[in-house]
């Protein structure tokens, strides 16, 4: 145990240990609501501004779109966000594909793409102009004790704070996890995302195209203007030497799997790389604790679900959180924590096996499977009623839905 003690610690209701995209949503859902609330993050803010801080985009399904809104962080993103309007699934070079547009979306857009620094910078805005919000950044968790009343953490620069209730939002890798003694199931795809943004001559008209290709697959998504972002889901063994290459090496390895439907290509940013894999958490909770976002579960990219199903994450427990302080009763409670768990752990699991099982599918060369893979995608665009069911999935609007997915306050 630190020297420090806990007596001149800072109270808080709700500590959160990773302020990035599920974090800070967490933050500004629980400090609208009255809460005191606490936000540990490793990165300085002021990285937010510079280009190389972080290459990736979001997708934000309608009813993460509806969340963010409800917590006042939309208001911040939405000019910078490029709605989704069609989604276009092909195989490699094959004249088959399933397309959802308008008649599946009911004029709603499916989600929107937004870059994730955008989405940083809203969040911390709006962390900002709450007064029950404190962002302790950059810092790190030296230390955490829980015990049956109260969690005590030590930060690396020497304050100590203390909550009811320890929130782990701090990634695949989750230190806080590992500490509580939660395992893990662990599965290495074999594959490296390689992420990027590319300028284009013609506009991409709102348009999401996910390709399937034998090495895995290779999504373009439309951003603001002509630019694009790019996931792309390459073999482990080669993309170092493609991401090893120069831009415009690079950039003859990106057009052949690209196309030239949108014009002339350009890079417009740096490239990124991180393996993929599937991580799940065996158990969600432990003595007031909770995980959310992809320290809970890491999925593969291959759907866009990855921060959405993080949001869904932050509106179950937001709703339990917040209705236990309005009645003045214990926030960490056991129980509590429970019902978050069965509220949130089936959902995940359902679409950890669906992306994992598409890219087990379509990451092969197998010609039989190939064809049945082909008539499947041509099938279903023929079926109004199922992409129906499909794009709803897409959009988050299927199973049991908190108020904040709603667009309500929780």
């Amino acid at each position: 145990m630190s020297a420090c003690s806990p007596a001149s610690a800072t109270v808080h209701d709700v500590l959160i240990v990773g302020g990035g995209l599920v974090g800070g949503a967490l933050a500004c859902a629980l400090g609208q609501a009255g809460l005191r609330v606490a936000v540990v993050d490793h990165e300085d803010p002021a990285r937010l501004v510079r280009p190389e801080y972080d290459g990736r985009a979001s997708a934000v399904a309608l009813t993460a779109r509806n969340a963010l809104a409800a917590v006042g962080v939309w208001t911040g993103v939405a000019p910078h966000a490029q709605p989704i309007l069609d989604i276009r699934v092909t195989e490699g070079d094959s004249p088959l594909f399933l397309q959802y547009g308008a008649e599946v979306r009911d004029d709603r857009p499916f989600g929107w793409m937004a870059e994730n620094r955008v989405l940083r910078r809203a969040l911390l805005a709006r962390m900002a102009a709450l007064p029950s919000v404190t962002l302790y950044a950059p810092a790190r968790l030296a230390e955490l004790s829980r015990d049956t009343d109260r969690a005590h953490a030590w930060l690396d620069d020497g304050r100590t704070l203390a909550a009811a209730l320890v929130v782990a939002a701090d990634g695949r890798n989750s230190a806080v996890r590992r500490q509580a003694g939660i395992g893990v199931v662990d599965w290495d795809y074999g594959q490296h995302g390689i992420v990027c943004t590319v300028g284009h001559e013609r506009p991409h008209r709102g348009i999401a195209h996910e390709r399937f290709l034998p090495a895995g697959p290779f999504a373009i998504l439309p951003l603001p203007g002509n630019r694009s972002s790019i996931v792309w889901a390459e073999r482990a063994d080669l993309a170092p030497a493609i991401l090893a290459q120069d831009d415009e090496g690079f950039l003859a390895e990106l057009r052949l799997r690209f196309g030239d439907f949108l014009g002339d290509l350009a890079l417009d940013g740096p490239r990124f790389s991180h393996p993929l894999g599937l991580r799940l958490a065996l158990r969600y909770v432990d003595r007031r604790l909770a995980l959310v976002g992809d320290a809970a579960h890491g999925l593969h990219p291959i759907a866009g679900q990855g921060m959405n199903m993080g949001i869904r994450d932050v509106a179950a427990l937001a709703e339990l959180v917040v209705e236990r302080h309005r009645l003045g009763l214990d926030i960490g409670d056991p129980a509590v924590l429970a019902r978050y768990q069965a509220w949130r752990r089936f959902d995940n699991l359902l679409m950890a096996a669906m992306t994992d099982g598409i890219n087990r599918l379509f990451s092969n060369r197998i010609p039989p499977l190939r064809l049945v893979r082909d008539l499947g995608l041509a099938a279903v665009h023929r079926m109004p009623p199922l992409k129906r069911l499909f794009a709803r999935h897409a959009m988050g609007l299927a199973g049991d839905l908190p108020r904040l997915l709603r667009g309500e306050a929780p």
